[in-house]
């Protein structure tokens, strides 16, 4: 039997109580793991009960973990797993706490699939810098085409890039820099040159397909 020295009459920072045990661990649990399992100062647990405690203690951790990653941005369910296995959970209690999230509607691979697109297209990157994030975020390819169709057509966003960055000199040198930049953020060589056309410009004099 294991007794409980004593538990912390305020929560920390993290909002969890330190209990400490007569054998000389100690355990740092949330509200709702003491609660349920009734804990108290002198209590006498058995070592099946402090196994149970333990694990109930890793499921909430990784529960409250994932809902600070969700709060603070936005993630797919994979990318959400394995930033909890990172931050020490293991594999098991990150899956029950993503699948958790997702009963709560916290987590949802399209509306992070959306929002990814969205926010590279208000950007004006191209649609390749687009499929990067979207790997990036461990969003499942079968929704790439689907969030990926109705891509708005950034040509403006490629002219407005080139006045910015060459403001008003046309030397071949920095228009070449341009388009090197340019095809970093992920536009199509297509699409550069339609860019270049607008301000009248002869894009098959520096562009290599």
């Amino acid at each position: 039997m294991t007794r409980i020295d004593s538990v912390a009459a305020q929560a920390d920072r993290a909002g969890r109580y330190l209990v400490r045990f007569s054998d000389g661990t100690t355990m740092r649990l949330y509200s709702q793991t003491v609660q349920d399992f009734g804990l108290y100062t002198g209590m006498e647990m058995t070592e099946e009960a402090v196994a149970a405690l333990r694990e109930a203690a890793g499921q909430m951790s990784a529960k409250m973990r994932a809902v600070r990653i969700v709060a603070a941005s936005n993630v797919s369910r994979a990318d959400l797993e394995q930033r909890l296995v990172q931050k020490g959970e293991s594999r098991q209690q990150a899956k029950e706490a993503v699948q958790w999230m997702e009963e709560l509607e916290l987590v949802d691979d399209r509306k992070t699939a959306q929002l990814v697109v969205h926010r590279c297209a208000s950007k004006g990157y191209g649609r390749a810098r687009a499929k990067q994030m979207l790997y990036e975020k461990k969003i499942p390819k079968e929704l790439w085409e689907t969030v990926l169709e109705d891509y708005p057509d950034q040509t403006d966003a490629i002219v407005t890039f080139l006045h910015s960055r060459l403001q008003g000199s046309w030397d071949q040198r920095d228009l070449k820099r341009a388009m090197d930049a340019l095809l970093r953020r992920g536009h199509s060589y297509g699409d550069i040159r339609q860019g270049l056309q607008q301000l009248q410009l002869d894009a098959d004099s520096f562009l290599e397909e």
